[in-house]
């Protein structure tokens, strides 16, 4: 968000080109592994035994299910930091680097940010946060997640998942200041439970009053192309999912509502709910 302060009044066009071009940066041509490895090793990015650090998660899911909101409060939590690629691209973007420009052409243009380039930023982020003292992370907003077993010691992938009538209504709720960039949701969800699956509720998450007469819809927040995004991402995440299946290492968590209804199950399913009541007992 700092790095969002930064760019000066952007238009909706621009965020929703970053988004765009981050989201299917995995749809482009794949740079061969030895290459993206190299920039892990040219950054010295070290390896560190689990005594030896905190966590290392990531977090999928589908386009609008909450992937940033929950690794978001995970982080604070269990206080590691949350790396988002498009938090990354945008910081990047506000910057004076090297690759600001290029990046810059590429998102006014719509086009795709290579794997090549997300692995640079990835790198040079991890590489900043273990000079500073950080000891884990939560990353999310990454498909091709698979390539980092082969560069680090993923512990656990968290996928987040709601059924896809109420991931459209979500979507389609979405809406962003178009002074400050603060994201919204004005869909009141409300969908009746049948055939095994349990009744969902999600409250609007409404902008404080001065953002309100403010609120724009993405370009790109359509049904039809909110569609062909889960189709997509449903296709690509198959063999992320299965890869990290076969090593014992994924939680496939169901969102049963909003924030108040899923924190705490996922606390839970995560072995943490323990943790959450011996903080609330100290505090």
């Amino acid at each position: 968000m700092a790095a969002l302060s930064r760019l000066s009044k952007p238009s909706s066009k621009f965020f929703a080109n970053i988004t765009r071009s981050v989201y299917f940066y995995s749809s482009a041509s794949a740079a061969p592994e030895p290459e993206i490895k190299s920039y892990f090793q040219n950054h010295n990015f070290a390896r560190k035994a689990p005594k030896d650090r905190n966590v290392q998660w990531v977090f999928l899911g589908c386009p609008g299910v909450g992937k940033g909101t929950y690794a978001s409060r995970l982080s604070k939590f269990l206080g590691v930091p949350h790396i988002a690629t498009g938090d990354l691209v945008r910081e990047e973007l506000a910057s004076s680097g090297s690759l600001s420009q290029q990046l810059s052409e590429i998102v006014n243009q719509g086009k795709l940010v290579s794997d090549e380039i997300i692995f640079n930023l990835l790198s040079k982020r991890l590489e900043a946060g273990q000079a500073g003292g950080e000891s884990g992370f939560i990353l999310d907003g990454f498909p091709r997640t698979e390539i980092l077993e082969e560069v680090m010691d993923i512990d656990l992938v968290v996928n987040l998942k709601l059924c896809e009538d109420v991931l459209l209504e979500k979507c389609l709720g979405r809406r962003m200041c178009s002074q400050c960039g603060g994201n919204f949701n004005v869909a009141n969800i409300n969908v009746k439970g049948g055939n095994g699956n349990p009744s969902i509720s999600m409250a609007p998450l409404l902008p404080p009053a001065h953002c309100m007469s403010k609120l724009i819809t993405r370009p790109d927040d359509t049904e039809e192309v909110v569609k062909e995004r889960l189709r997509v991402y449903n296709e690509k995440s198959q063999p992320v999912e299965e890869f990290y299946r076969n090593r014992g290492k994924l939680l496939e968590f169901d969102l049963p509502g909003g924030i108040p209804e899923s924190w705490p199950k996922l606390l839970e399913a995560l072995n943490l709910d323990e943790y959450e009541e011996k903080q609330s007992a100290a505090a």
